[in-house]
């Protein structure tokens, strides 16, 4: 920014109220740390991310990667032979790419089976429901259950209830979930799904149905797991398509009493193992770390997934290969881990944690997808607050992609949970969620959902990104939710 154009703005500043002088004042010295970071970056490094953020948004590889783990595999559940064939691909995908120190990392993963569900309000105005099975449910009896059912909106109202208001009911979430553009509505719902059965079993409910966790207004149901305690009894769990939340909400409004009968086959299987998928694209200075590029290779039974996380997977083995080709060798080691069982558990995620609890300093950073393929729009970070300015930095690279600079509370994707506790610094490119949720964990993620353009898009942000990170001389740590 220019001594000019500096004075200029100052000069319009004294015109405003103190407050936005003040926060002014912050944007221009941020945008001047930020360009002061830049500028000192060297300048091959720069050029040399610019031609990757540009080789990416002319890719193909990732929609071919994309295409053919749907086609050829399609859903990969843990511990199915679709999750078997999904890790044997992948693994074949590195060797042709040339990806080295590749490995199948074993992960006991939980082996769960859907089974069948049927769904209908019995009274006052017979109707049938399409609903679906959550994760972790166990079934109903042959005959199935009905009862009537009680009507609370989340895990709040639950709570405030006596068992005796609870005891025999068939518990309904009504909490909807609000379509945004970042996560927040997806975070502020989810609980209902992942702890209202296990509440609900310990209040005396016989059964749980909760609106889905999902902002889709067509008639179809998104599924998910949900979690029993030990010492908690099982219960029959499933999530209503919106359509038909909206329903059962409107004949409970009528003032008579509503049963609702259910009836799933769903049960819990032994344990079996699966893998975390690893490749690396090897740095020149063994010392420097690693780059931790992460998606999951899983996904729900019900869907080829997609979006979740069929396309992630394309956007982080695309980056690195784009790396390997290039002439120049990235200063740390690129590793691409694809998780196992990320959708049931993150048992891939906890495994690969634990297997380097004592070599998590290895891991400079990581940067992770698993928020479909749509337009990347914000970026976040967690990482050491002294360092902002290097990450404003990085922004202005992936700014004229169409990306907001976001703050430095991001959450990176679900797998890195694990590492984030352990110390993990995180760049955390954001996609927009409001098209993501419509069809996150439902039939409908397929194929078609994925804009070309849009995956292309998602490379160029990763590419540069994953370069910079690679090659750039900045502490990251602490980070600002490490544990002690």
């Amino acid at each position: 920014m220019s001594r000019q154009l500096l004075s200029a703005l100052f000069t319009g500043l004294l015109a405003l109220p103190l407050s936005a002088v003040a926060l002014a004042e912050a944007d221009i010295n941020d945008q001047a740390d930020a360009e002061k970071e830049i500028a000192e970056l060297p300048s091959n490094l720069l050029e040399t991310a610019r031609s990757l953020k540009q080789q990416g948004l002319e890719d193909q590889l990732a929609w071919d990667l994309t295409e053919e783990l749907l086609t050829k595999v399609g859903p990969r559940f843990a511990g199915t032979d679709g999750d078997r064939a999904a890790v044997s691909w992948a693994l074949t995908q590195f060797r042709e790419l040339g990806f080295q120190n590749i490995q199948a990392e074993e992960v006991e993963v939980p082996r769960w089976v859907r089974g069948e569900i049927s769904a209908e309000i019995t009274a006052p105005y017979p109707q049938e429901l399409v609903a679906v099975a959550l994760g972790g449910s166990i079934g109903t009896p042959e005959e199935g259950i009905e009862a009537p059912v009680l009507q609370v909106h989340d895990l709040e109202e639950l709570e405030s209830l006596s068992r005796s208001q609870v005891e025999g009911h068939i518990v309904f979430f009504s909490q909807r979930m609000e379509r945004r553009r970042d996560p927040s509505g997806y975070s502020e719902a989810v609980a209902n799904r992942s702890a209202g059965p296990a509440l609900a079993s310990e209040k005396g409910a016989v059964a749980t149905v909760i609106r889905s966790i999902g902002s889709s207004d067509q008639r179809v149901a998104h599924t998910g797991g949900t979690r029993f305690p030990e010492d908690v009894k099982r219960i029959p769990a499933a999530a209503l398509s919106n359509p038909d939340a909206d329903l059962l909400e409107r004949q409970i409004e009528t003032g008579r009493p509503v049963t609702l009968r259910l009836r799933l086959t769903s049960r819990n299987l032994e344990p079996t193992t699966s893998a975390n998928v690893i490749g690396e694209i090897p740095g020149s200075d063994p010392d420097a770390g690693v780059v931790l590029l992460g998606a999951h290779l899983d996904s729900w039974d019900i869907t080829p997934g997609a979006h979740d996380a069929a396309a992630c997977v394309g956007i982080v083995t695309t980056v690195a290969h784009m790396i390997r080709q290039m002439d120049e060798q990235p200063r740390r080691t690129i590793r691409v881990v694809l998780f196992a069982n990320e959708e049931f558990g993150l048992s891939g995620a906890r495994t690969y944690a634990e297997n380097r609890r004592n070599r998590i300093d290895e891991h400079y950073v990581g940067i992770g997808a698993d928020l479909g393929a749509f337009e990347v729009w914000r970026f976040d970070t967690v990482i050491n607050e002294d360092a902002m300015p290097v990450a404003r930095a990085l922004h202005q690279l992936i700014e004229p992609l169409g990306v907001e600079m976001g703050s430095n509370e991001g959450y990176g994707i679900p797998d890195f949970i694990p590492l984030r506790a352990l110390g993990m610094p995180v760049l955390d490119p954001l996609q927009d969620a409001a098209p993501y949720f419509d069809i996150h964990h439902t039939i409908n993620d397929t194929l078609d959902k994925v804009d070309p353009e849009q995956l292309r898009q998602n490379v160029a942000v990763y590419a540069a990104l994953t370069w910079m990170a690679a090659n750039m001389d900045v502490e990251l740590r602490p980070t600002p939710d490490a544990d002690d």
